[in-house]
């Protein structure tokens, strides 16, 4: 599912593996030997916490580099007057006379919370490629769905403050 990243996507996975190697990695392994410096192992809570967050961090790594190892590359980019990855839109939905404003990104940095929908999600799949003005048919479900208006396009892409989802 988490196959089709960017390159940017891929540089916010490498350095999550680098700050975890060099900076989280060496924390636990230094929790560890505390922890184990205090005696009696078979009643250690502290040092059996230590030793989770460790394999915790370290399955981590392992997962992300599966990730970024497995990953299908796609491009970012999208023409000046349509919607695409890292744009962010502002759209109009008709059932409920709403405007709603949402940024399209990866499955990896999706965050609905924060209006960071999916490129894969029914909205943001049916979003892509289309100009500002267009009604779009959106299909949740088979035999189910709505439409929506574009009402603007934003396509400055920063992207510094969307984080990787930790799974």
């Amino acid at each position: 599912m988490y196959d089709k990243l960017t390159q940017n996507d891929i540089k916010k996975l490498q350095e999550e593996i680098e700050y975890r190697k060099l900076v989280v990695r060496k924390e636990a392994i230094e929790a560890v030997k505390e922890a184990r410096a205090q005696g009696d192992l078979s009643e250690n809570f502290e040092y059996y916490a230590a030793k989770r967050d460790k394999n915790k961090n370290e399955s981590r790594i392992r997962y992300l580099e599966r990730m970024i190892k497995t990953a299908t590359i796609i491009s970012d980019a999208s023409g000046e007057d349509e919607v695409g990855l890292n744009n962010t839109v502002q759209v109009y939905f008709e059932d409920d006379d709403e405007t709603e404003t949402y940024k399209i990104v990866t499955t990896i940095r999706e965050n609905t919370l924060k209006g960071r929908i999916s490129n894969e999600s029914p909205l943001g799949r049916a979003l892509l490629g289309h100009k500002k003005g267009d009604r779009v048919y959106v299909q949740p479900a088979a035999g189910a769905g709505y439409y929506v208006v574009i009402q603007d396009i934003d396509n400055t892409t920063d992207d510094s403050t969307d984080t990787i989802r930790s799974f």
